[in-house]
């Protein structure tokens, strides 16, 4: 890695790798792994488990019975590992475009145990693809499905948060099943994140937006999305280390300066969404 470079990272530089697709960055100090993918944190160790057990786990606790489910990005298996602790769970496919990240948390001893060793499960599937072209070439249908992409900063992004790629994912989605979507930050990009509500409500789901406070991001989002009300869950699996019920349930509940805003419904020829967030995003920095 160039000197110019490893002066961007406030940590050491542990592991730098160049994919077809994005520049992986893996940085350590003080027992605190980051990643970061084209300059852009992606998640510390010491606290990923608050954003990843918010979002899985208030959809699938809130499916009847979800044997199967299906991630769509998160190719560091963070999100399958919180999937694997809900023993009703018997099957996982893991759809990431990125070969190099699924290959480095699968094989890489120090990175695969953060995931707790998931994606070497036998439950799990791993499949490199575009998700946005993988929904519409194949048919299986899901109790549960996790959507952690990268925030839609660019329109490259932006397409996996529209109207288009919703109906695509309500497609695959089982009568009873859930969707839980990573939806930027409610208070940095207060206009995203209800864009990304509109826009799932638009397609016919139900939409449950939620925030929970994660120390390196600040608040950050998420929604829910089903073809039918959910109920709030009474119980989640016993080795958690922040979500309990109460927990979930405050979560849901929205102060004055995150609360629903007006906007527009982000569709793939406008994708208003990418204005929305990179607007928000620098009048939050200024």
């Amino acid at each position: 890695m160039e000197r110019s470079e490893r002066q961007l990272y406030a940590d050491p530089v542990i592991l730098s790798r160049t994919s077809t697709y994005q520049r992986i960055v893996l940085t350590q100090a003080n027992g605190d792994v980051r990643l970061f993918l084209n300059g852009n944190l992606q998640f510390s160790s010491r606290d990923e488990y608050r954003y990843h057990e918010a979002l899985v786990h208030p959809g699938l606790a809130a499916v009847a019975a979800p044997r199967r489910a299906l991630v769509l990005g998160g190719g560091d298996g963070l999100a399958v590992r919180e999937i694997l602790k809900d023993n009703r769970v018997e099957q996982v496919t893991l759809v990431d475009l990125d070969p190099l990240v699924t290959e480095l948390f699968t094989a890489h001893e120090a990175l695969a145990a953060l995931n707790d060793h998931a994606l070497r499960s036998p439950r799990v599937t791993v499949v490199n693809a575009d998700a946005f072209v993988w929904l519409e070439e194949h048919a299986d249908r899901y109790d549960f499905i996790v959507v952690d992409f990268p925030d839609p900063s660019n329109y490259s992004l932006g397409k996996l948060y529209t109207t288009t790629f919703y109906r695509r994912l309500a497609a695959h989605l089982t009568a009873g099943g859930v969707v839980a979507i990573q939806s930027t930050s409610p208070l940095a990009a207060r206009e995203a994140f209800w864009c990304i509500v509109a826009t799932v409500r638009d397609v016919g789901l139900h939409a449950a937006p939620y925030h929970a406070a994660i120390p390196s991001f600040g608040e950050w989002g998420f929604v829910l999305a089903s073809r039918e009300p959910l109920q709030a869950p009474d119980r989640f699996p016993a080795a958690l280390r922040y979500l309990t019920p109460a927990i979930a349930r405050s979560l849901f509940e929205f102060p004055a300066d995150m609360d629903a805003v007006p906007v527009e419904v982000n569709r793939l020829n406008n994708q208003i969404l990418v204005q929305y967030h990179t607007d928000g995003w620098s009048r939050y920095a200024r």
